[in-house]
């Protein structure tokens, strides 16, 4: 059963299902709970304009949801599909599509560190208009009494509960419309859960111990400074690099180190780590010792503690579907970034533990399972592929592994040529799959992952490089792009459809804290850890079948317990 949820400022709402009456709430929170407590075996598919804004403040509440369609999302999906990447896709901008009426652009993300709520209206004008406007909506981008039109419009008042089911219908039609409409649906679903997923590893917070990283800042970097300041470990450091330099400058400006080494009698094309390890100068030690402790400070320092880390849990603010390929990026926080070194801030709570999953050379074999390719299939039915491969590239490992990288994302360059050559005679099927990838983007079609998610078309700019004179440059650029597209869009939609399943195969009150594109971690009881390790090997059963029904191609979850995160690795 499909269900419209569209809040009111007031903390009310509408609630609809879809080819039902709807039906008023005034204390909407409350209401969805009850729905969502005794639906039974079969709970609704809460269908809403965005998670991002919807949920939050549902978990605020206690309240939270097996299933939902996320409309902001979805419209991405189709879009992209249609050949329309990157036009506006709020439920706002669908439903201005879908009656021909101006399609305003998507509303601005919230600052990093801002919480939008579901029951807090945003003004401005919805459809268009100047903001500061008279009329008003739910942060979720469409408002109760939002005029489709614009400012000014003569176009009709819309409910959001009639909106949101409009779109809806809408969306479902143009699914059954795609090339393949069961896998459609589940890359929606899979895209859907990510949303609710992102939303409570944001509200639980993933265990952040405050005390150990002001410790490891304080060990590296030396107390915490005034503002304005350098860390005194961080001072001294810039101090070597002046006096190598033999004169005052600043090593966080790139203007000033180039300056500093063409004194010297030294040209860099960059200030890069890798330029200036090549570099034989006095001061290149410190300076590339000062340009990884800064990095330290900037990103992951006290300042950046202040903000993101409250009551020793780090709660960052992931984008789902952010990156093309269907990964997740971070508006806020860094998640997806964190040091080695930084891990060991991240400790389970007095008698529970981390369980830490990590997936075995993902994209590899989900290669193998979508070209079905027999030979390659034997070698990922094993524990380490590559080692498994390595007789056909004369016994060696690295061979084997240089190979399907290169296959995968296009290498050319010193053994690539000669082990490609192998590939191909030993794994056409796979071989093919990619080069039949490669050969679409250089021609400039769309190519799209196992389960739909469509890559953007070819730019203006693109078409005109490639009918220039230097075109097959830019020709095989895109065709590097597709290559690696197909694979790793469709391991992005394993590692969400298994984040999906294991989300419902935890254990209360065991939590999902946090995803970084092929590696999973879950806070539980201690007396939980084998059970949740269990889960997550079935989790990664089933999405192997949900993606590719029955293939002898495995898909290895290594999940350990661990108290600290640095021991997981």
């Amino acid at each position: 059963m499909h269900v419209v949820v569209a809040a009111d400022p007031d903390g009310g709402g509408t609630i609809r299902p879809v080819g039902g009456a709807p039906a008023r709430a005034t204390d909407l929170a409350a209401a969805v709970r009850d729905l969502e407590a005794h639906a039974g075996q079969a709970p609704p598919r809460w269908v809403w304009a965005d998670a991002r804004r919807a949920y939050p403040p549902l978990l605020d509440r206690g309240v939270r949801l097996s299933r939902c369609h996320d409309l902001a999302l979805t419209e991405g999906l189709l879009l992209a599909a249609e050949g329309r990447y990157g036009e506006p896709r709020q439920a706002r901008a669908a439903y201005a599509r879908l009656h021909g009426l101006p399609v305003p652009e998507d509303a601005h993300e919230p600052p990093e560190g801002a919480q939008a709520t579901l029951f807090e209206p945003v003004t401005g004008a919805w459809w268009g208009g100047a903001p500061g406007g008279a009329e008003t909506g739910s942060s979720g981008g469409v408002g109760a009494a939002a005029r489709p039109g614009g400012a000014g419009s003569d176009g009709p008042d819309v409910a959001e509960a009639d909106l949101v089911t409009e779109v809806f219908e809408d969306q479902r039609r143009r699914i059954a419309r795609t090339a393949d409409p069961g896998r459609f649906r589940l890359l929606v679903a899979a895209e859907s859960a990510g949303a609710l997923i992102a939303a409570e590893m944001a509200h639980d917070g993933m265990p952040w111990r405050e005390d150990v990283h002001d410790a490891l800042l304080t060990e590296m970097l030396g107390p915490r400074p005034a503002h304005g300041m350098r860390p005194v470990k961080l001072q001294a450091l810039a101090d070597e690099v002046a006096a190598a330099f033999g004169q005052p400058m600043n090593p966080d400006s790139p203007q000033q180190i180039v300056k500093a080494f063409k004194s010297a009698g030294i040209s860099i094309p960059s200030t890069r780590s890798h330029v200036l390890k090549q570099v034989e100068h006095a001061g290149v030690g410190p300076l590339l010792a000062y340009k990884e402790l800064a990095r330290l400070y900037s990103f992951h320092g006290w300042v950046w503690a202040d903000q993101w880390v409250k009551g020793d849990r780090f709660r960052p603010e992931y984008v789902v579907g952010g990156v093309v390929s269907g990964r997740w990026a971070t508006s806020g926080g860094g998640a997806l970034q964190i040091p080695k070194v930084m891990r060991r801030a991240v400790v389970a709570d007095d008698g529970w533990t981390l369980v830490v999953a990590d997936a075995a050379q993902l994209e590899p074999r989900v290669l193998a399972a979508m070209a079905g390719d027999g030979g390659l299939a034997r070698a990922a039915g094993e524990i380490d592929l590559y080692a498994a491969l390595a007789q056909s590239f004369g016994g060696s490992r690295d061979s084997a592994k240089i190979a399907m990288l290169s296959a995968m994302y296009g290498g050319t360059s010193g053994d690539a040529p000669k082990l490609l050559a192998v590939m191909r005679q030993r794994f056409p099927q796979a071989y093919a799959f990619v080069e039949d990838a490669a050969r679409a983007g250089e021609e400039g079609r769309l190519v799209r992952s196992w389960l739909g998610r469509t890559c953007p078309a070819p730019s203006a700019r693109w078409r005109e490089l490639v009918s220039g004179p230097e075109g097959g440059g830019a020709a095989r650029n895109r065709g590097r792009f597709t290559r690696n597209f197909v694979v790793q869009a469709t391991a992005a939609e394993w590692a969400l459809t298994l984040m999906a399943v294991l989300r419902g195969l935890l254990p209360a009150p065991a939590r999902l804290v946090f995803f970084q594109h092929d590696e999973v971690m879950v806070h539980c009881p201690l007396e939980l850890a084998a059970e949740v390790q269990a889960a997550v090997g079935r989790a990664a059963e089933e999405a192997t079948r949900l993606l590719f029904g029955q293939t002898g191609v495995r898909f290895p979850m290594e999940a350990v317990p661990v108290t600290c995160y640095a021991d997981a690795k």
